[in-house]
């Protein structure tokens, strides 16, 4: 198989980013050694990035600018971006985040790449929701709501302690009133958290 044939296909289908198994879906026949010595010899090349074992990124001809909240989604799923990522991106902390963290029902996982760091945080399955798709530069993105982003945080920051307290941390005041009461509520209970003191300092 030529480069500039399975380029074509990908990009018609929009696989910027695409695993070995989605290249066999599209050419079944296609011998599993072979394919394995391509993708080796175009990552050399550069002309696809590896951004973990069987994921790829596209990078020739064309820089597709993919953003860290996509590659995020596709590095492990099922995840949602959440935690100090969504809360930054919601203006709700005003620290920039230095990895792109991730809720997900899957083991706990980091993974590096030369887009950065990237965390996951393992959550039940009944609790993986609260989440919605937006889209970031014709990228469709699975985010958390920012009630639930909220939420996801004091979990991993307060657990095993069930009361919640904010104490120093610099959460925008005026973000947290906007809150919607029910959601808010609806995820806390997941946790089984006690949002009583958050109300009461709010």
């Amino acid at each position: 198989m030529k480069f500039q044939k399975l380029y074509k296909t990908l990009e018609k289908h929009k696989y910027f980013i695409f695993s070995y198994d989605d290249i066999l879906s599209f050419y079944p026949n296609e011998k599993k050694e072979n394919l394995k010595k391509m993708l080796f010899r175009w990552c050399k090349k550069g002309w696809i990035y590896r951004l973990k074992r069987g994921l790829y990124e596209l990078n020739f001809p064309a820089d597709f600018m993919i953003p860290d909240f996509y590659i995020a989604n596709k590095l492990y799923n099922p995840s949602y971006i959440s935690l100090e990522t969504a809360l930054s991106d919601y203006s709700i902390i005003p620290e920039v985040s230095m990895a792109v963290t991730s809720i997900t029902t899957k083991p706990t996982r980091r993974f590096k790449n030369k887009h950065g760091l990237f965390i996951y945080k393992t959550i039940q399955p009944k609790i993986f929701t609260g989440y919605c798709l937006e889209k970031q530069d014709n990228f469709n993105i699975l985010i958390a709501e920012p009630e639930k982003a909220f939420v996801d945080y004091l979990y991993f920051n307060n657990y095993p302690n069930k009361k919640v307290s904010l104490g120093n941390q610099r959460f925008d005041k005026e973000k947290l009133k906007s809150f919607k009461k029910k959601k808010l509520d609806k995820y806390a209970r997941l946790y089984d958290l006690n949002l009583g003191e958050f109300y009461a300092n709010l």
